[in-house]
């Protein structure tokens, strides 16, 4: 296997291999270059002729599971690149491989035939076969159609499932896989691939699981945006169309199963065009299914959609809606329709869940009845909008009561509308049957028993024993009360009570049946009877009761301890269960967040990893471009340079790859080869026409000096003779144009004086009217400048006294600060000089206390000395003079702590007292208004920042 570092290379050799005819060694090449990963950089110039020309080999040598694994690779390149790159190359294979497929298909002839053989293209050739072809005579054509055409079919069916399996679950290239499955669809409908569009019905539905499934992933399809739920809604109703054409009901009935599961996703329905056309394809598949009731719901549910949406519906659009609404409703069997499995395994149960799903894909909530179909048809008022053939009808099935000639006026009016209207015929056969049920009922209301003959003559379009089938299910069922009598050949109705189904009252009634009344009878005695026994025995039911109240306390007593456990213990199950479910849930809730969160977290590093990378990347191909281009565009420049110099003439023939490979010297060079040369041919050619022109010129002046002369002397005489006519009409045109001149001269002269006044008269006026407004400008001038000169006075004025007024207050202001400053710096003196005076205040009074202690001291000695000469027995005067010192001690003391208080706080915070002067009481005097000052000044300072 070779290796190759440039993909450039490969591409070359490819082509080399496709040459030679070695076209598996050239696929090869190019699925080793896509599949290495040091190639995984994405270039388009390069690698999308590599992927096209790796798909059109494997188109030609129909390999779809190596186109498959190139898509994918490529698709791995591309995804968060160049996602068109990608759909342009899957829509040219697709579309590579449709055309050889058509192209096969022309050489083999009658290939629908022959193609429509093949059930599985998986599987063309099986043993049974292959035993088949060595041993029966099998003509040209179909080996031909074997092995021309069916191969490409298969590859072509390999091609669309293999493109959609790359594409799901993508929302980049979301339209292109509906676009693709679509086509995939046509496919199985131009083949009749019926294999083919179950399997593929299979896969799209499994993709769709898938979207559901991981719509967490990244770039997955978001269902809930409406634009994605319309295309896979879209493409749903094409497949419904697809396996409606190929006739595959059970495809059909899935389809319409996805298509409801989609809108039950949508938050909004679909498009009313959508809807009608899904309402109008169910109607066709249930028609197919012979299924009456759900048929004419659906068409109902298209009737109304259309009369309520479609504004631009015609009358007869509407009619031909009514008409088959009405039809497919009448057409509803009178018993509840079963298909023939359900009938013959009696499966009423599963028949009813079988109408609830029915009717859940109508969005119905309940199973519709043909009793409820009737009226809504009434409510509508549909019987009115038919066809005017089919107004009768409805009335003589569901209105009149009128047996003997019920069936003959329904025949009468199918058989006009089967010549009249053939899209309503299908309906016809059912509705006969309709009417024969009607006419069988109407009929065991009237009569007791009646002849099997009277009753088909009654019956213009049936025959005995077809009589005896329609009425057999509806009698085994109870639907009908009728038995039948072969050997009198009779019809025997509801004679004996042995009916326990009370049959439904739909239609025209007249009376109740027999069995009916003998019920109604039968009830009526027993409640009777009920009621005698209660009046003539109470007691017998009053013991009754109290019997079985004994035998329930004694039932209940028996097992009630054990039931009260039992229930004690179901119920901690239940809750033990509920809170086991609780916390299992929570916990997988928390495991699928953390999950989420996990791939959510790698998913972003890894986007921006490879972000980081492809920037990078990118960045370095726009740097090598950028630099290829600028060298480039350098050299194509100094070429056009010497073009200019020496001309384009040198380098005609030579491409622009040739230019850029030549070096400038041999640029030069052939330049100035090629103008030297052109020089000789000039020289040559010059001289060449020099000598030409001079022998070609003397020739002629030898030849026209006579014609010259000859014509000089001819314009000479000619020109004289203009000359005298010129002349003559110059003096006859001035002599005339004198005497008109003259003339109003005369006739101009006698209005002068009249004008000369005329024009005295205005130059008058004007020059008045002249003099007035330049007086009353003059006026307004003079005004208008007082009035501004007193305006510019008053502004001077104002200007003036603004500035001398901001002067005023300039000066008050600085004043004020001078002052200001001027208290602050006699208020710090005074502070200063009154915190000396306390300080020597307090030195003094230290002074003083220690004196008055030292003295007291003394005294005390001098009194122990005194106590012990004289004893006990002082003086009067030692004890008054102690008692006067102790007092003036303490009104010292008292008056230098009020001083420093009032120093430290100020005298107008403490409350004046008696002892107090009003001086000390307003603000402490003198020496305390500095205080006040200083605290408005800092006041005034903090004010003034802020």
């Amino acid at each position: 296997m070779v290796y190759f570092q440039n993909p450039e290379n490969a591409l070359k050799r490819a082509k080399e291999f496709i040459e030679v005819g070695k076209k598996n060694d050239a696929l090869d090449t190019l699925h080793e270059v896509l599949r290495m990963r040091r190639h995984r950089q994405y270039q388009h110039d390069l690698h999308e002729p590599i992927i096209t020309l790796y798909l059109s080999l494997c188109v030609e040598l129909k390999k779809g599971h190596a186109a498959k694994e190139g898509l994918y690779q490529y698709k791995i390149l591309t995804q968060n690149t160049d996602i068109n790159s990608l759909e342009k190359v899957i829509r040219k294979f697709v579309q590579t491989a449709e055309a050889r497929a058509e192209e096969a298909s022309k050489e083999a002839k009658a290939s629908r035939e022959s193609i429509a053989e093949v059930d599985d293209l998986d599987m063309v050739y099986t043993p049974e076969n292959l035993m088949l072809a060595t041993v029966s005579g099998e003509d040209s054509q179909d080996r031909a159609d074997r092995t021309v055409l069916t191969p490409w079919v298969k590859f072509l069916w390999e091609v669309y499932r293999h493109v959609l399996d790359i594409l799901k679950n993508n929302n980049k290239v979301e339209k292109l896989y509906q676009e693709m499955a679509q086509l995939a669809f046509s496919f199985c409908i131009k083949y009749e691939r019926k294999t083919e569009f179950r399997k593929l019905s299979d896969s799209v539905r499994n993709h769709l699981n898938l979207i559901i499934k991981h719509s967490n992933q990244a770039n997955s399809i978001n269902l809930n945006d409406p634009v994605s739920l319309q295309l896979h809604l879209d493409t749903r109703l094409f497949q419904l169309d697809c396996a409606i054409q190929i006739s595959l009901w059970q495809e059909a009935i899935k389809t319409i199963n996805d298509i409801h599961s989609l809108m039950q996703l949508s938050k909004k329905k679909p498009k009313p065009q959508a809807l009608a056309n899904y309402y109008r394809k169910q109607a066709l598949v249930f028609s197919k299914a012979n299924n009456r009731l759900f048929e004419a719901c659906a068409l109902m549910k298209h009737y109304q959609l259309v009369f309520e949406q479609k504004k631009t519906a015609t009358e007869e659009e509407k009619q031909m809606l009514a008409s088959g609404v009405l039809m497919a409703t009448l057409a509803i069997p009178l018993p509840s329709s079963m298909s023939q499995t359900e009938k013959y395994l009696e499966l009423q149960n599963s028949s009813k869940d079988k109408n609830m799903t029915l009717a859940s894909y109508l969005d119905l909530q309940h199973a519709p009845t043909r009793d409820t179909l009737l009226a809504d048809i009434v409510k509508h008022g549909i019987p009115a909008k038919v066809y005017p053939l089919l107004k009768p009808l409805f009335n003589t099935l569901e209105v009149e009561f009128q047996p003997l000639k019920l069936c003959k006026e329904v025949d009468d009016i199918l058989r006009s509308l089967e010549t009249s209207y053939p899209n309503l015929s299908s309906y016809i056969g059912d509705v006969r049957k309709v009417a024969v049920l009607r006419l069988m009922r109407q009929l065991a209301q009237v009569y007791d028993k009646i002849s099997i003959e009277k009753v088909v003559s009654l019956i213009p379009y049936i025959d005995p024993l077809e009589l005896e089938l329609l009425i057999i299910d509806p009698a085994r069922t109870l639907d009908l009360q009728v038995r039948i009598d072969h050997a009198a050949q009779t019809f025997i109705f509801g004679s004996t009570i042995q009916y326990q189904r009370e049959e439904t009252a739909s239609g025209p009634t007249v009376q109740q049946m027999p069995s009916e009344m003998f019920r109604n009878q039968l009830v009526s005695l027993y409640n009777a009877l009920n009621k005698s026994v209660d009046l003539i025995s109470p007691s017998m039911k009053l013991q009754v009761k109290d019997t079985l109240r004994n035998e329930s306390i004694a039932a209940y007593m028996k097992s009630a301890r054990r039931d009260q456990i039992n229930m004690i213990k179901r119920k901690e199950m239940i809750e033990h269960r509920k809170e086991y479910y609780e916390n299992l849930n929570t916990e997988k809730e928390r495991a699928e967040l953390q999950e989420r969160e996990k791939t959510r977290r790698e998913a972003e590093k890894a986007e921006v990893k490879r972000r980081d990378e492809e920037e990078k990347r990118r960045t370095e191909e726009r740097s090598a471009r950028e630099e290829k281009h600028k060298d480039k565009l350098l050299k194509m420049e100094k070429v056009k340079k010497l073009m200019e110099q020496v001309g384009e003439k040198p380098f005609e023939g030579l491409t622009e790859e040739e230019l850029l490979g030549m070096e400038e010297e041999d640029l030069l060079a052939r330049g100035i080869e090629h103008m030297s040369k052109e020089k000789d041919d000039l020289k040559q050619k010059m001289k060449q026409v020099e000598k030409r022109l001079d022998y070609f010129t003397r020739a002629q002046r030898l030849v026209e000096i006579p014609l010259l002369q000859d014509e000089w002397a001819r314009t000479q005489e000619d020109d004289e003779v203009w000359w005298d006519k010129k002349e003559a009409d110059r003096i006859e045109m001035a002599i005339k144009k004198r005497e008109h001149d003259i003339s109003t001269r005369r006739r101009l002269l006698r209005m002068r004086d009249d004008k000369d006044s005329f024009v005295e008269e205005i130059i008058s006026s004007k020059e008045q009217q002249y003099q007035e407004e330049m007086a009353r400008f003059e006026a307004e001038l003079a005004d208008i400048r007082e009035e501004r000169r007193e305006t510019r006075k008053d502004e001077i004025l104002k200007t003036l006294t603004e500035k001398r007024e901001k002067e005023r207050l300039a000066k008050e202001a600085e004043e004020k600060k001078r002052a200001k400053e001027e208290e602050l710096r006699k208020f710090k003196e005074e502070k200063e000089k009154s915190d000396q005076e306390a300080l020597l205040a307090k030195k003094k009074r230290e002074a003083r206390e220690a004196e008055i202690e030292e003295r007291r001291r003394a005294k005390e000695e001098e009194e122990r000395g005194s106590r012990g000469a004289w004893g006990r027995n002082t003086s009067r005067d030692d004890r008054d003079d102690r008692r006067d010192d102790r007092r003036d001690d303490r009104r010292d003391r008292d008056r230098d702590d009020r001083r420093d208080r009032d120093r430290d706080e100020g005298g107008w915070r403490r409350a004046p007292t008696q002892s107090d002067s009003p001086a000390r009481s307003y603000g402490g005097g003198r020496r305390d208004e500095p205080r006040r000052y200083e605290t408005w000044w800092r006041r005034y300072e903090t004010w003034w920042r802020v």
